[in-house]
């Protein structure tokens, strides 16, 4: 089984942790950390970010073209997308219902999904895969799991400030593969230069270098 692999069930393991904090399911239908995403409707929104994964892998693989990483963000809709766009209200509706049935039963969905991808995950080859919510287009299996390895970290500690917890910590290369997915995609929204003083020279430094 490659790192990325192994690093992505850890980092759900963390992920799931979280879900079963007693604060998550005290705050479940308050507002969370981000606009319009009740803590419920967050915690559902997290714990999708591990379930899309075997529902990818249960049909054969896509016939869509195989993109990169980079241009797979070049094609997303939600990066600059309005918070009431149609992108974002079905992501947040889906997070809603992914948590329709309470915090004990999602983490219950979410530790089934871990155990079932410990058990799949090593004999799976080299192939692509895609979530239909995409378009016209797919990743390949590692590729895939680098993007949810971030939307878990980024989304971790989005509830867990939501909530008043410490945010969990993750694999060190899960931490490595975020920090660079997001520092490649910072680069392309800022330019080197941008990302290079935010990183060396706070006198000089940007306001923001925020990936997206």
């Amino acid at each position: 089984m490659t790192r990325i692999r192994d690093d992505f069930l850890g980092t759900a393991r963390a992920a799931v942790g979280l879900l079963r904090e007693p604060a998550v399911g005290a705050a479940w239908g308050g507002a969370s950390a981000l606009p319009r995403f009740t803590v419920g409707g967050l915690a559902g929104h997290l714990a999708y970010q591990v379930l899309a994964v075997p529902r990818a892998l249960a049909g054969p693989a896509p016939r869509e073209p195989v993109v990169s990483l980079l241009e797979h963000y070049e094609r997303v809709e939600w990066i600059g997308a309005g918070i009431d766009d149609d992108i974002n209200v079905r992501i947040r509706r889906g997070g809603e219902e992914a948590a329709a049935e309470g915090p004990v039963a999602l983490a219950e969905q979410v530790e089934a999904a871990i155990g079932e991808l410990a058990r799949t995950l090593p004999a799976v080859g080299a192939r692509a895969v895609r979530i239909p919510l995409w378009g016209a287009w797919s990743l390949s299996l590692d590729d895939l799991l680098t993007t949810r390895m971030m939307e878990l970290a980024v989304h971790c500690d989005d509830l867990a400030v939501s909530v008043g917890v410490a945010t969990p910590e993750l694999p060190p290369g899960s931490v490595d593969a975020v920090v660079v997915l997001l520092a490649r995609l910072a680069v392309r929204r800022h330019g080197p230069t941008g990302v290079l003083r935010a990183l060396s020279r706070a006198e000089r430094a940007p306001a923001t270098i925020t990936a997206f």
